[in-house]
């Protein structure tokens, strides 16, 4: 899409325009999950999940008007979580691949800080050098995310995974990124 249409998109709530909001819309998804051992039984080429986390908050963003929605503190401490699982000390360089939940244009960019991509409130600055792109060093969501695909709220997690297993099997077609090693799936909701 042109940036000048994106720019020029209707506002929803400004600054953010039709084009920064991800449309809820129906949709499902289904994985088969086996014990690391019996994974062979299954594929020759099977994806391992190291670790995973969950946080809970008490959403008060939605009721506080002091929140200022820069940083998710339950993403902060479920990453925190998952990288003491997974042995993971520097994310920003240990991590080759992540899919975000991109619902907003802005949430995307706080959630890279949140997670150790991007120093806080330098996030812009690698977005713009060009550190998450498909060819740069940490790609992030490089199928479009939920902007692109529609949002089926319960869906989106699965189909994050689903992005994560093709990239991480080499089976991802034209968006296929260089040898990823390591990768991230996040979803946020609330």
């Amino acid at each position: 899409v042109p940036i000048e249409q994106i720019r020029s998109s209707p506002r929803v709530a400004d600054p953010l325009g039709i084009m920064d909001c991800s449309g809820v819309s129906d949709g499902s998804a289904a994985a088969i999950v086996v014990r690391a051992e019996d994974a062979h039984k299954y594929t020759d080429k099977p994806i391992f999940i190291k670790a995973l986390a969950f946080a809970a908050g008490p959403a008060e963003g939605f009721f506080n008007q002091d929140y200022d929605f820069t940083t998710f503190q339950e993403v902060v401490a479920s990453c925190k979580d998952a990288y003491k699982q997974a042995g993971i000390h520097n994310p920003r360089e240990e991590i080759s691949m992540a899919e975000v939940h991109d619902c907003f244009t802005a949430t995307e960019l706080v959630l890279m800080e949140d997670m150790g991509f991007s120093p806080r409130g330098q996030g812009w600055k690698d977005v713009l050098d060009g550190r998450f792109e498909g060819s740069g060093p940490q790609p992030v969501t490089p199928d479009g995310g939920v902007k692109s695909f529609g949002h089926p709220i319960g869906a989106s997690g699965l189909r994050m995974m689903y992005e994560m297993w093709l990239q991480l099997r080499g089976e991802a077609g034209a968006r296929q990124i260089e040898s990823p090693k390591l990768g991230l799936t996040h979803n946020l909701g609330g």
